[in-house]
């Protein structure tokens, strides 16, 4: 009788910690995935930004602060290169904000990429020629907030 309770105890010790690790394993799951998305939206602008060579050269996407749809640029009128610079930024962010919680970018010149807290203190410096895309997002992972994901490339 010993016996069966010791190995009732010893299974349901095992199937807590199967638990515990299959919960870990989710956690991890969700927090790649948000990465990966995070990833996807910063090539996306990139793509953005060389469909649109005149608006980078303009400077037209350097960390616009609060971006508008632009309804010419969705009609066969079209639009100018910073029209569509504000408006490929609005559908962006937008997008941003609906698949990652939380969810917020900048796009800028910066000299250092890695840095920046969110998209009111994206620590973009201004200088130099590379152009980072910055994208924050809350991971419950962490426990400590937001977290960044930055490419920078040559445009």
């Amino acid at each position: 009788m010993v016996e069966i309770l010791v190995s009732m105890v010893v299974l349901s010790i095992g199937l807590l910690g199967l638990a515990r690790l299959e919960t870990l394993s989710t956690r991890m799951n969700q927090s790649a995935y948000f990465r990966t998305q995070a990833s996807i939206f910063s090539q996306d602008m990139i793509a953005r930004m060389r469909a649109n060579q005149p608006g980078v050269e303009n400077a037209d996407y350097n960390g616009l602060p609060d971006p508008q749809r632009v309804a010419n640029c969705l009609t066969t009128t079209g639009c100018s290169s910073t029209d569509l610079a504000n408006n490929d930024a609005f559908d962006w962010n937008l997008a941003l904000a609906a698949t990652l919680p939380s969810g917020q970018g900048t796009v800028c010149v910066d000299s250092t990429p890695e840095d920046g807290t969110n998209s009111a203190a994206t620590g973009c410096d201004g200088i130099g020629s590379i152009a980072a895309v910055k994208v924050w997002w809350l991971d419950d992972r962490t426990g400590s907030g937001l977290l960044r994901f930055s490419t920078s490339f040559q445009p």
